[in-house]
């Protein structure tokens, strides 16, 4: 990276390093999508609402994920731009590593716990089969699919965006195949959706760990030695997305419950696929995100902090114009979308009218997440944590546990463009107190 040239052409290269990050996040959600259609079409609304009931877990394996991942590709763009670059190198192989000991460790419980705790959730007999089926294979993907995403954040840490993204585009190409093979000609049902994103995953991850070995011209695996200081820095400055992530983990279940109180299955259902729409906006803001995050953690690190600002305004009004357009977008072709998931009358009318409200949230959305991944760029872990504390389980919580008593589905579809604004009213007030200033 070149300080003189971010600097006259940050708006510029942000977009350009923005790009290939929203194409692999846009992809991502795309394997999302497409395994949602395979299921809601040749599954069933049980199976879709199985899949929305284990989304806790998904949660709780990219919090701890995308701590260790954000939280070191900061510090390592800090060193890059300090021209520390054998410390850089020595934060890459820390991270990766911490990666994947905690996420295998984490897959050894869930496997021995798995059939004991799943027994115990209150769901019909059909729902817990299709959620045994799909999560006992999926536990063993979390680990590898979490590895290759924070691969792919060194490789736009190091310049290469187009990398991951070509990755990417070959993960979804791969998942749909055998996701029509699994499920359209060999009948294998959900257990086939699962097995086809963990051969998928596998394949890819192969691939990224090749570009380390060969392709890369900055970060390489070699020995190494966890430094307690490192670790501590990796992790604290990730917090806000464990917090985030495990915040999600939380509400989901607790928006599980309150729906199925409410609704039942075919209320987890609707949920579902408007969730679908909701994580490919936050996938692609997440994109803008990353793309943002190393070209302002290497300007810090330079001590130019006037051109990480501009950066963050630069990428603020992008993801809040991304938002806008999905709104309008939902909101006009919100029938034929519900048709694409599902092909219950009575989900699909709950869809149409929760859309009108819940995309609302998209529009806000950019503010609360460009000021989570600015703070945590420069190094400010309070703010950052502060800022995805109130939106991913403080605030949201208050408002599903009251919104959905007096308004019952119609709270529900509330929750989030309310949390959404009053995170938003926070995150201005942090950013115009100027708190990066504060050195």
């Amino acid at each position: 990276m070149n300080l003189e040239r971010i600097q006259k052409e940050g708006t510029k290269m942000m977009i350009q390093f923005a790009i290939p990050c929203v194409i692999a996040m846009v992809l991502t959600s795309a394997i999302t999508l497409v395994d949602g259609y395979f299921i809601g079409n040749y599954v069933g609304k049980e199976g879709t609402a199985a899949v929305n009931l284990g989304l806790p877990l998904l949660y709780f394996y990219l919090g701890v994920g995308i701590m260790i991942g954000v939280g070191g590709i900061a510090q390592a763009g800090i060193a890059l731009g300090g021209g520390l670059f054998e410390k850089c190198n020595q934060i890459f192989r820390e991270s990766i590593a911490l990666t994947a000991l905690v996420t295998v460790g984490v897959t050894i419980l869930a496997a021995v716990a798995f059939y004991p705790v799943t027994s115990l959730l209150h769901i019909d007999e059909v729902t817990l089969t299709y959620f045994q089926r799909y999560y006992f294979i999926i536990i063993f993907e979390l680990p590898l699919l979490i590895i290759n995403n924070n691969l792919g954040m060194f490789m736009r840490g190091e310049g290469k965006p187009q990398v991951s993204m070509l990755i990417s585009i070959l993960s979804l190409i791969l998942n749909t195949i055998l996701d029509f093979l699994a499920v359209k000609v060999l009948h294998l049902g959900i257990s086939g959706v699962a097995v086809s994103s963990l051969i998928s995953v596998m394949i890819c991850l192969i691939i990224s760990v090749m570009f380390f070995v060969k392709g890369s011209k900055m970060y390489h695996f070699g020995k190494f030695q966890f430094q307690k200081e490192d670790v501590k820095q990796i992790l604290l400055n990730g917090s806000s997305e464990l917090i985030g992530e495990m915040s999600m983990c939380i509400t989901m279940a607790a928006y599980n419950a309150i729906i199925l109180k409410i609704s039942g299955v075919s209320g987890v259902a609707a949920f579902a696929v408007v969730g679908y729409a909701s994580y490919l906006v936050q996938m692609i803001i997440i994109g803008i995100g990353q793309g943002m995050t190393p070209l302002v953690s290497f300007v810090y690190g330079a001590k130019d902090i006037f051109t990480g600002r501009k950066l963050c305004k630069a990428a603020t009004v992008v993801s809040t114009i991304v938002g806008t357009i999905t709104f309008i977008v939902m909101v006009l072709g919100r029938n034929s979308y519900s048709h694409f998931f599902i092909k219950n009358s009575e989900i699909i009318q709950m869809i149409s009218s929760g859309i009108l409200i819940f995309a609302v949230s998209f529009i806000l959305e950019g503010i609360n997440t460009m000021g989570s991944f600015y703070y945590t760029a420069i190094g400010f872990a309070k703010e950052s944590a502060i800022i995805s504390m109130a939106r991913g389980l403080v605030i949201l919580l208050i408002a599903l546990l009251v919104l959905p008593q007096f308004l019952g589905m119609t709270g529900v579809w509330l929750v989030a463009p309310v949390t959404e604004a009053i995170t938003a009213m926070i995150c201005l007030r942090y950013y115009t107190k100027g708190l990066d200033i504060i050195m």
